[in-house]
């Protein structure tokens, strides 16, 4: 069988790790990329940068990654839908809910794969921890919790902090629960002097009833990404940014000491730290959306879930603007 065609649109700060990826992963052949404003980073090698997305589809593609600002998402993957290419765009899924609709239906109407990259899914920590979930090694799960802050970066200017980064641990948690949010409220700072705004938190519960509280910001001077979920027979912590996972068992046995029992639902069990392999997570991802194009069952992230991603991260939005929970439980 021959391998298929790829092209990619954009190779920016996140489009330059597309490029590389696409060139090592078996099945592909990078045949095209277009970027109007040139190759900043020197990632093309023979190919020619072309200047738009019309001259990427003369080439003939099978599939195709989108790496440009997210206003620009919906232009290219209706006209990708229109040409019948598989397309992978970056989170979140669009700029407006509308935006994202429309392309979820595009692709739906054409039989085509249409996958949003939300890529902390495919780091290694977090899906060795929903293996173990699966396993049954947590018991009922009870909350959430997610803390991702950094620095700002510079770059981002036309979203802000819940769409760029927040995305990220709404698709992590319901996928990590296997539950969509229920109802969600939010606080929002905005304190860079731009338009939008650069801290967040979102507190809410999922179908299943799993408390939820996501943090993020791009105010602070350490960069942190971790998960917590907690569970009936403890906690799993996971470090993303060094794919780490690390269980907090709860006790069995009971403590002598009264003044401190007292004050605790369970005691201090074991604590293990795992030793798994860790595959670099857009590498993960990539072979999940060229498996998804040959027809294969993966754990790509489809377009209509980016963009219930998307509804979530609106709703805490509007939340934090009007100071009322929003219910999700009938969209």
């Amino acid at each position: 069988m021959a391998n298929l065609r790829a092209g990619l649109l954009g190779v920016g700060m996140m489009g330059r790790h597309h490029a590389r990826v696409l060139r090592e992963l078996e099945g592909v052949d990078l045949v095209a990329i277009a970027d109007p404003g040139g190759d900043p980073h020197g990632v093309a090698g023979n190919l020619p940068i072309l200047p738009d997305i019309d001259a990427l589809i003369d080439t003939g593609i099978d599939l195709a990654v989108v790496a440009v600002p997210t206003a620009f998402h919906e232009n290219a993957a209706l006209r990708l839908a229109e040409a019948g290419v598989h397309t992978l765009v970056e989170k979140p899924i669009a700029h407006t809910l509308e935006a994202g609709q429309r392309m979820v239906d595009a692709f739906a109407a054409k039989g085509l794969i249409g996958a949003v990259g939300h890529i902390e899914r495919f780091n290694p920590a977090l899906q060795e921890m929903r293996r173990r979930i699966e396993a049954d090694e947590l018991g009922a799960i009870y909350q959430v919790v997610t803390r991702r802050q950094g620095t700002f970066p510079a770059r981002i200017a036309d979203v802000g902090v819940a769409k760029d980064l927040a995305s990220h641990d709404v698709d992590l948690t319901a996928w990590v629960v296997q539950s969509d949010y229920d109802h969600v409220y939010a606080q929002t700072a905005f304190k860079s002097g731009r338009e939008h705004e650069d801290m967040i938190t979102i507190m809410g519960r999922t179908t299943s009833g799993v408390i939820v509280n996501n943090i993020v910001n791009w105010l602070s001077p350490m960069k942190e990404r971790l998960t917590v979920v907690t569970g009936e027979k403890g906690a799993f912590v996971a470090d993303t940014s060094v794919g780490d996972l690390t269980f907090y068992a709860n006790g069995t046995i009971a403590s002598e000491w009264a003044s401190v029992s007292s004050f605790r639902g369970v005691s201090e069990g074991d604590i293990t730290r795992y030793s798994f392999a860790k595959r670099e997570p857009l590498r993960i991802e990539h072979e999940a959306f060229r498996d998804a194009v040959l027809g294969k069952q993966t754990d790509v992230v489809t377009m209509a879930q980016g963009q219930r991603t998307l509804v979530v991260v609106e709703a805490a939005l509007d939340a934090a603007r009007t100071g009322v929970a929003v219910n999700l439980g009938s969209n």
